[in-house]
């Protein structure tokens, strides 16, 4: 007979059992201390790291590609020509941002190294977007602020949702690396009906871009006052700008500037008899483009500026009869020996008026004389019919012949393609046959006689590009391929890149390249 345990030990035995199958469970929870031995180092995986031990240079490059937008809003070199598209699509800007905001919520430390390219880029296309980042640059106002990774600033916005000037001197003053500004009508004027108002006028808006520290290399400056306003404020303003300014676009958006024409001119003589008498005319020494949007006699007045890297020029005026001043002849005699690109912009209905209006022997501007060393010109589809010789369209009224051009550009191709498919469409035409006009036009400009040494004709439509590329008016241009083959003339799309007869074929065939 088994000798019988007494209460002492059966308790002692059942609290050693306990103890052990704890010491057991508990091996599972907590981590072992790794072995001293090789035999153990082997087996116990290594522990890797959230974020790879990399550079912060290499942590930036990384981040910089991952973001990266097509083509760059920050090369500012690529938009010097007006070949080339300065604005990269609505859509890939908002892709790129979501990108970098998904990069900024990963961690502190990524949100740290992600934050530069956040901000690098500022696309406003809405009121509230403006405010909203100006009340960010505020409560985040300190030496480290995000206001200093601002390098380009884009204002596009629809007419009623203007920004306030007081937000955008927030921003102006907060970017403090600012190399790019665009404003195209998209600030509101100033209010002075109240006098404690205390929105800033767009002199004070052009004292804070302008400042002497800033590297600003583009500038798209809008006047909203008027022409006086620019002829007295923006012209010394400008000339406190940097000496790096590469490229300038000027508009003018004024109620008043039908209006206030002659007083212009009185402020241009004055200014003209000022600087006769010993003062220097604006100087901008490192100016390449030059795009206006303004009248005759500011014409005048950029005529007397120093522009001595002047090479491209862009001209859209909502008032043709510019053509005919004197202000636009002296333009061009001082500046037109230097061009070599020229784009001239203007609907077929400012032509047409013009014509109907203008003196009937009104002397014509010689162009090609004042431009001898012009190799490349962009021009719009809405080109009108010369009756007067109804077998010739000439890209451009001013310039109807150019012995050294070689690449003429046009624009708004789409547009004009959709206007005439709507207006000479019938159900018994042939395919391609309500494109006769533009394609009368397209092959005008191979007149050998007017155009010797063109080599290139360029679509820079977009849209027209999209059609072309999902085999809409195959025909057309199939026909217009195939006269500049003839002429031994290169078709290229807004991109650069030839037209094929083979890549017209796949998009026929719905093989979309």
């Amino acid at each position: 007979m088994a000798p019988t345990l007494g209460r002492s030990q059966s308790l002692h035995l059942l609290k050693n059992k306990i103890s052990r199958t704890l010491r057991g469970q508990r091996s599972f929870l907590v981590r072992r201390k790794p072995s001293e031995t090789p035999a153990a180092s082997e087996s116990t995986p290594p522990q890797l790291s959230v974020t790879p031990t990399l550079p912060p240079e290499l942590w930036s490059l990384i981040f910089r590609y991952v973001t990266l937008i097509s083509p760059d809003p920050l090369d500012v070199s690529r938009g010097v020509s007006f070949l080339n598209s300065r604005h990269c699509q609505m859509r890939d800007y908002r892709t790129s941002m979501c990108n970098k905001r998904n990069l900024c919520l990963v961690s502190p430390l990524w949100n740290a190294m992600a934050r530069e390219f956040l901000y690098q880029f500022v696309w406003i296309c809405r009121s509230r977007q403006a405010q909203a980042l100006a009340d960010t640059l505020v409560l985040r106002d300190s030496a480290d602020g995000d206001g200093r990774h601002i390098r380009r600033v884009l204002i596009e916005t629809p007419p009623m949702e203007r920004c306030s000037p007081s937000d955008v001197r927030i921003i102006l003053d907060a970017a403090t690396n600012l190399t790019v500004y665009s404003d195209y009508r998209s600030v509101r004027r100033a209010r002075r009906l109240d006098p404690c108002e205390t929105e800033c006028s767009s002199e004070e808006l052009l004292s804070a871009l302008a400042h002497p520290s800033r590297n600003l290399r583009w500038l798209s400056w809008t006047n909203y006052d008027s022409d006086i306003s620019f002829s007295l404020h923006m012209s010394p303003k400008l000339e406190m700008t940097i000496a790096q300014l590469e490229y300038l676009e000027l508009t003018v958006c004024s109620p008043y500037f039908p209006s206030i024409f002659s007083d212009i001119l009185s402020v241009h003589q004055k200014t003209s008899s000022h600087e006769d008498n010993g003062h220097h005319p604006i100087t901008l020494p490192s100016l390449r483009s030059l795009k206006v949007t303004l009248d005759n006699a500011t014409f005048a007045m950029l005529a007397k500026w120093a522009l001595p890297q002047l090479t491209n020029l862009s001209v859209v005026s909502a008032d043709f009869s510019y053509a005919g001043g004197t202000g636009f002849s002296d333009f061009f005699q001082v500046h037109g020996p230097k061009l070599t690109q020229l784009e001239l912009g203007h609907s077929s209905s400012m032509i047409e008026e013009h014509y109907l209006t203008a003196p009937p022997n009104r002397p014509t501007i010689p162009l090609h004389e004042y431009c001898p060393n012009l190799r490349e010109f962009i021009c719009s589809a809405d080109a009108e019919w010369n009756w007067m010789n109804p077998d010739w369209i000439s890209p451009h009224i001013l310039l109807p012949s150019h012995p050294s051009l070689e690449l003429i550009g046009i624009k708004d191709i789409d547009k004009r393609l959709i206007d005439d498919a709507e207006v000479f469409a019938s159900p018994t035409s042939e395919q391609g046959s309500q494109f006769f006009l533009l394609s009368t036009q397209l092959a005008s400009l191979l007149n050998k006689e007017a155009f010797p040494s063109l080599r290139y004709i360029r679509d820079l439509s977009y849209g027209s590009d999209v059609m072309r590329r999902r085999g809409f008016v195959g025909k057309f241009w199939e026909g217009i391929l195939g006269r500049c083959k003839e002429r031994g003339v290169w078709l290229e799309d807004c991109a650069g890149v030839n037209i094929t007869g083979r890549g017209l074929k796949r998009a026929s065939l719905g093989l979309e390249e």
